[in-house]
């Protein structure tokens, strides 16, 4: 046995990446672990990819259904698709290479609510699942698995698999161990039961993952660090829009709508989430809570600064510097942290009850709010809906926010119409770009595209957009929701002729 492998059995069946992905067959669908780059398979991954290059070089088809939390890291998602090894990838990727290969129509890729993966794989929607590769960060005497920087499906696919292979990784804090949440009490309909979490800190279930020792096929030791993107600091687009949501938030307590400490903040991963959550630390909100996908640096620093009394999520995304910080001192989180199950951090249930407040980014918001947070002029995939659409249905304020433009000012974010809906305007209650915030609960559709133009358009297609909302008023089919079908899209069609949207 060695010091993360506790357990004579397991420790029995260390094998190298090589021989453990030499027990995964062609046409397998394999579930790995990994959540935002946090908690992926290190090794066996990259020892696949080489064995599907032989396998084509040798004139042997081979190619694995790919199913995973969220999004990985190239040497997982981007090291599989440049050879060709990926059939089906779900449910969410964010991989440069993937990307291209989707697009171009060489990997098939299905877009799914995190939240829902978990069950449709019980369902047997994609069909049986052969073979889970699980990063897990030790395994205790009685062999019980303690997991890593993330959870998201893992216990699902440990409990689906036919066969399990593990990679055991001593690069992960040791600390960890009493972090997580592992709720063993979902069901499909008619069985289910209420999930009993009323607070952000509610632990529920057991702080292990667990698997039949005799389901295990392979343990690999390794000593890899997660892939940590560096933080890049706010810029003033990122400050300005952080302002809006800051001011937007401070009124509605004013207003009574919110308590002072608010209530459990959703955020999505990027620049503008990490401002606004920069700006909470210095704004005059105390006794925050989050019930949110990933912790990243801001809400780290939050927690630093004893703002935030709780985090609940399934995954870290932090930079380098972050982690640092955080591998250090993973004891001191250990309160304050609460890693949980995907289906159960994104839970609709869960998400109603508590009333989050969410945040999501997203490519483009049409005038009467319906939101597009995927594709590039409708066609081209960009990373997936992720987490997004569990929170902002069921959130008790749902936020989107986006810088007004983009490709140096040639593309509006701020359209007739969306190219692609992810969330209907029914599921938005705030657009926020760095011009301003439209807040649209209550208004009919003229009323949200009026707001919407003034109060979040670029200054440089304002005008395009009320002209188009004007003569849409006088020839459209109806006048509950003005559109000229034959312009609604023009704008994209344009820049696709042309590269800029602008008239």
């Amino acid at each position: 046995m060695t010091g993360r492998i506790r357990n004579r059995q397991f420790a029995s069946k260390i094998v190298s990446a090589e021989e453990a992905a030499g027990m995964i067959e062609p046409g397998e669908n394999v579930g790995m672990s990994g959540f935002t780059g946090a908690g992926y398979p290190k090794e066996v991954p990259g020892a696949l990819a080489k064995r599907v290059a032989t396998s084509h070089e040798q004139g042997l088809p081979m190619k694995v259904g790919l199913w995973t939390g969220a999004s990985t890291a190239p040497e997982l998602d981007g090291a599989l698709a440049e050879v060709e090894g990926i059939d089906l990838r779900l449910p969410y990727q964010s991989d440069p290479v993937s990307r291209a290969k989707i697009n171009a129509g060489r990997l098939d890729y299905t877009d799914i609510h995190l939240s829902h993966v978990a069950q449709r794989v019980w369902q047997g929607i994609y069909g049986e699942l052969d073979v889970a590769v699980i990063e897990v960060s030790g395994i205790t005497p009685d062999g019980r698995l303690i997991p890593s920087s993330s959870v998201g499906n893992n216990k699902t696919w440990l409990e689906q698999a036919d066969r399990v292979i593990l990679e055991v990784n001593s690069w992960q804090s040791e600390h960890l161990d009493g972090m997580h949440d592992i709720y063993y009490g979902t069901a499909l309909p008619p069985h289910r039961k209420p999930i009993p979490i009323t607070h952000p800190a509610d632990r529920i279930g057991v702080p292990h993952l667990e698997c039949p020792a005799d389901k295990v096929i392979a343990v690999v030791e390794t000593e890899s660090p997660d892939r940590n993107a560096a933080f890049t600091p706010p810029d003033r687009t990122s400050e300005q829009i952080a302002g809006h949501v800051l001011d937007f938030l401070e009124l509605e307590v004013r207003s009574g709508r919110l308590p002072r400490e608010l209530l459990p903040l959703q955020s999505g991963v990027g620049n503008v989430a990490n401002a606004v959550l920069a700006g909470l630390g210095a704004g005059p909100f105390d006794g925050l809570t989050a019930y949110t996908e990933v912790i990243q640096d801001g809400m780290l620093q939050l927690i630093e600064s004893g703002k935030l009394q709780m985090a609940s999520a399934t995954a870290f995304s932090l930079s380098p510097t972050a982690v640092d910080r955080f591998n250090r001192d993973t004891a001191a989180y250990r309160d304050k942290i609460v890693l949980r199950p995907q289906e159960i951090s994104n839970h609709p249930e869960v998400v109603r009850r508590l009333g989050c407040l969410a945040m999501n980014g997203i490519v483009e918001a049409d005038i009467y709010g319906n939101i597009n947070s995927t594709h590039l002029m409708g066609s081209r995939i960009q990373n997936g809906i992720g987490g997004s659409g569990d929170f902002a249905r069921n959130a008790y304020v749902s936020i989107f926010v986006t810088p007004s433009q983009a490709k140096n000012g040639d593309v509006s974010a701020i359209v007739p119409m969306v190219s692609h809906v992810d969330h209907t305007e029914h599921d938005v209650d705030v657009v926020v770009t760095e011009q301003g915030l439209a807040d649209l609960r209550g208004l009919s559709p003229k009323k949200r595209a009026e707001r919407i133009i003034d109060r979040c358009a670029h200054p440089d297609f304002r005008p395009l957009l009320h002209d188009y909302f004007q003569r849409a008023q006088h020839s459209s089919f109806g006048l509950h929701t003005p559109h000229l079908l034959d312009e609604s899209l023009s704008w994209h069609h344009r820049y696709v002729q042309h590269g800029s949207m602008r008239g």
